[in-house]
């Protein structure tokens, strides 16, 4: 076969290998972007229905997604660190914030890497459209809310 029996050249696999690449970097941007867009929807989600709950004055579901255990009033023994009626004084219409109509989740993070391990994350809503928004911790893995140490330590005496 001399130089001059080549076959001629044919742009269709080198344009072909070159879309594929370019659909992989695109698919590979979209979900790098969709997990940073997403990646505490869940705690964000748990802290929403929490307040759902308490703004439909469901109490005993917010206490049980509070500690996320829905069946709490099998075993209330095991919260008497912070009892249902420490809760209904907090959360209810008698608390902070008055009967709680609305809320927002506005944000979610966690701590800085530099503090140590996160365990969980920092959800910051506004409730009753107030101008201070409240932080709260919700576990990562058991998906149980607490104040915020945020909260804790803006509201040290």
């Amino acid at each position: 076969m001399a130089l001059m029996d080549a076959k001629e050249y044919d742009p269709g696999p080198a344009r072909r290998r070159w879309q594929l690449i370019l659909a992989a970097a695109v698919v590979v941007i979209v979900g790098v972007v969709l997990w940073w867009v997403f990646r505490y929807w869940p705690e964000e989600h748990v802290v929403d229905k929490f307040l759902q709950a308490i703004e439909a004055k469901k109490m005993d579901q917010a206490y049980g997604i509070y500690n996320a255990d829905p069946d709490w009033q099998q075993h209330p023994d095991n919260y008497k660190s912070y009892t249902y009626n420490q809760f209904v004084l907090d959360w209810g219409p008698q608390g902070d914030y008055g009967p709680i109509t609305s809320h927002t989740v506005d944000c979610a993070l966690e701590l800085p890497k530099k503090i140590g391990r996160s365990t969980g994350v920092i959800v910051v809503v506004t409730i009753n459209k107030r101008r201070e928004p409240k932080s709260l911790w919700v576990e990562k893995g058991s998906k149980t809310i607490t104040t915020s140490p945020r909260d804790a330590l803006c509201h040290a005496p």
